[in-house]
């Protein structure tokens, strides 16, 4: 089974709780990510929380993440 995100809260700065197809949930922490070039101007909080979702979660700028990614790094909730 292909791994995707079903459902994405906003917890707070820059942690997201996801739920995946698979039924777990994961706090994920996307502060580590906002280093890279794709992700900085998500550094805007106003930016970051306008988040979209299509089996994983993406923003306007055209930054996505895979959800084997937030699975991996994400903290069982």
């Amino acid at each position: 089974m292909m791994l995707k995100v079903t459902n994405v809260e906003y917890l707070g700065d820059y942690v997201l709780l996801c739920s995946f197809n698979n039924g777990q949930q994961k706090k994920v922490d996307l502060t580590p990510l906002l280093q890279y070039p794709a992700f900085e101007e998500l550094k805007d909080k106003n930016q970051f929380i306008q988040f979209g979702l299509d089996g994983t979660i993406f923003w306007a700028n055209g930054a996505d993440i895979a959800p084997e990614y937030l699975f991996e790094n994400g903290i069982d909730a």
